[in-house]
């Protein structure tokens, strides 16, 4: 069993930047693709974010390209998400996910392909 723990959330002005952190525990880290989504109140679960299990290929949702970035550190067993010009509409709660068949390509994008979720973490962009 894979367990996640997202930290970093909380209240930014529009315009500025937050890191995410999340790291898993009981898996083997390394071997797993990871991905960041988000999911605003009254909305579906959205995708933000993959990054490849040797961090070699990155995957952005629209909305975030050329303003969030993905990292991933796995001797620490850990995901960033590295989030700047932050916008009122990028808040929503973000959730680290992981993928342990480590699927490649459009296939992060769907958050059914990912077996662990972290309990996810409030960002809020202020205007």
């Amino acid at each position: 069993q894979v367990h996640l723990v997202e930290s970093g959330g909380g209240l930014v002005q529009a315009g500025g930047s937050l890191r995410l952190s999340c790291t898993a525990s009981g898996g083997t880290f390394s071997s797993y693709a990871m991905g960041w989504f988000r999911q605003a109140q009254g909305n579906e679960r959205e995708f933000v974010v993959a990054i490849s299990r040797s961090g070699g290929n990155i995957y952005s949702g629209n909305s975030v390209k050329g303003r969030f970035t993905i990292a991933r550190d796995n001797a620490k067993n850990t995901v960033y998400l590295q989030m700047a010009s932050l916008k009122p509409e990028d808040t929503a709660v973000y959730f680290c996910a992981a993928d342990p068949q480590a699927h490649s390509s459009v296939m992060l994008t769907r958050s059914s392909v990912y077996d662990y979720w972290g309990q996810g973490t409030q960002i809020t962009v202020s205007s």
